[in-house]
C-alpha cells in the first residue's frame, strides 16, 4: 500500500469521524436516579439538554436529597452519552483499537 493511498484512507476516516460526530448531537442518552424520580438526558456530545424532576420531590426539606439524585442521574446520562459515543466510533474502526481515534470517547 503506497503512501498516497494511506493519506486518502485517513482522509475518509477523518470525514466519516466528524460525520458521526455530527449525528451524535441527535442522539440521546437517559440517566435517572431514586426509582426515576430524577432523568437527566444527554445528547451523544455529553451535553445535558433536559432534566425532568417529579414533583413529589421538590421540597425545601429534601434539597439535599434531590441534589444527590440530580448528580447521580447526571453521571448515569454522561456515562450513558459515553458509551452510545464509543458504540458509534467502533462502528468506524470496525472495533480495531486504533491510538487516538478509540480513545475520543473514554
Amino acid at each position: 500500500m503506497d503512501m498516497s493511498s494511506l493519506m486518502q484512507q485517513a482522509q475518509q476516516m477523518q470525514a466519516k469521524m466528524v460525520t458521526i460526530q455530527e449525528e451524535l448531537k441527535s442522539k440521546t442518552a437517559a440517566g435517572t436516579a431514586g426509582g426515576g424520580m430524577v432523568t437527566v438526558t444527554a445528547n451523544g456530545n455529553s451535553e445535558i439538554i433536559s432534566i425532568e424532576i417529579e414533583k413529589d420531590i421538590i421540597s425545601v426539606d429534601e434539597k439535599e436529597m434531590l441534589q444527590d439524585l440530580i448528580t447521580a442521574a447526571t453521571n448515569d446520562a454522561l456515562r450513558k452519552a459515553k458509551a452510545l459515543g464509543k458504540e458509534e466510533m467502533a462502528k468506524l474502526t470496525g472495533g480495531m483499537n486504533i491510538p487516538g481515534v478509540s480513545n475520543l470517547f473514554s
